[in-house]
């Protein structure tokens, strides 16, 4: 599983929208569930709410009430999680990945980026692999 957004990955084919909208003409996959409520966008665009607040409140309204590994099998191990921001900006897809990271100990990488300042964040010809899960 990797993470990206639109104008990188839109096209690509295991792509799965987690966003509440999606770009005009979108075909792909959506998974409704990890979408952020509008309220919470609303008062995150509006600056009613930091990102820590934010963080707070999309993990007590959305991801408490999804288990992990279910969530994980409906995306497939080869999704690729789309929303709108840029690569390193603050976004709720990395919160999934995060989640999933520290539910299943699944490393959850950002498609192809450079220079990130991530340590895990690597660039390896095109799209990123998922390392095999530890064994513990």
């Amino acid at each position: 599983m990797q993470t990206s957004n639109f104008a990188r990955s839109g096209s690509h084919p295991r792509a799965v929208a987690i966003s509440r909208t999606r770009p005009r003409g979108w075909t792909g996959r959506i998974y409704e569930p990890l979408a952020p409520p509008w309220r919470l966008l609303a008062e995150a665009l509006s600056g009613e709410i930091d990102e820590e607040e934010y963080i707070r409140r999309y993990r007590a309204e959305v991801l408490s009430k999804l288990d992990p590994a279910a969530v994980y099998a409906d995306l497939g191990e080869d999704a690729v999680l789309l929303c709108w921001e840029n690569s390193g900006a603050f976004c709720h897809r990395r919160l999934v990945a995060e989640w999933f990271e520290e539910a299943l100990g699944i490393l959850v990488l950002e498609v192809d980026v450079v220079g990130s300042a991530d340590p895990k964040q690597t660039r390896l010809l095109g799209f990123l692999f998922q390392p095999p899960k530890e064994v513990k």
